[in-house]
């Protein structure tokens, strides 16, 4: 497989810095190709401006027109082109993290907003004109995985933990961007305690890491429910038969 590992520490000797050099290490020995991004080692800027499509500061700047066109016209910054040929070339692809705040750190998600743009990430038609997402895409076809790590102990990300659970916290980045662009979306590795990891512990996580990068072409995805498979009526709201009683983001996985 060709696997793209997208990165977000400041830090290379750090704990992710050093679990992720132990992946990459563990993937090409089983003759995988390996591309990454370091988005603090790349310097990349996070921030959508009108430069990113050669946009007319004449005109208003509407992002999404303005990326589109870009797109099309082979217009787009090239730091932005490269992403995208990256994505492209992967079989599967890696979101590795700390968890700050609840969600990727800042420079992770303006890679997101920068790379995926309309006509790449969304705003896919069909060719009967309709929208192609949750499932299906330009990436469809392709494996995701989120790794990452938190202070807090594991159990404060259990159902019943005051942080909810961690398929709940990481549904925005694994159902809203990663299964939204068509690719198949495996459960995440944690790291749980990082802040007080010892030699045992970091023993046990880079163990269950290469376990789990092992398994990226054979594991099983998370089940999520695809928008085009029939559970969801025109409006795109889950059917009244299907799991009638129950609400929130897990109704919209396969149990």
């Amino acid at each position: 497989m060709n696997i793209l590992w997208v990165f977000a520490h400041p830090e290379p000797r750090s704990l992710n810095g050093t679990l992720r050099d132990a992946a990459l290490t563990e993937l090409r020995a089983h003759g995988h190709t390996v591309e990454q991004s370091d988005l603090y080692a790349m310097q990349w800027n996070p921030v959508v401006t009108p430069q990113d499509y050669a946009h007319d500061r004449a005109r208003r700047f509407r992002v999404a027109a303005a990326s589109i066109a870009a797109l099309a016209a082979g217009t787009q910054a090239p730091d932005i082109a490269a992403e995208q040929q990256k994505l492209l070339r992967a079989d599967a692809v890696v979101l590795h993290f700390p968890l700050w705040w609840y969600s990727m750190p800042a420079i992770m998600k303006g890679w997101v907003d920068r790379v995926f743009v309309e006509g790449f990430g969304y705003g896919i038609r069909a060719a009967d004109g309709s929208t192609r997402r949750y499932g299906d895409g330009v990436l469809g076809g392709k494996r995701a995985m989120v790794v990452l790590s938190m202070g807090g102990s594991e159990h404060t990300v259990s159902p019943r933990g005051i942080s909810g659970s961690l398929d709940e916290l990481l549904y925005p980045i694994q159902h809203g961007i990663l299964f939204y662009t068509g690719m198949s979306v495996l459960p995440p590795v944690l790291v749980a305690s990082a802040d007080r990891m010892t030699e045992t512990g970091y023993a046990a996580a880079e163990s269950e890491l290469l376990q789990r990068v092992k398994g990226l072409p054979t594991d099983e995805p998370i089940p999520y429910r695809s928008q085009n498979g029939g559970d969801y009526d025109r409006r795109f709201v889950l059917r009244e038969n299907i799991e009638a009683n129950e609400i929130g983001v897990r109704i919209h996985t396969q149990r």
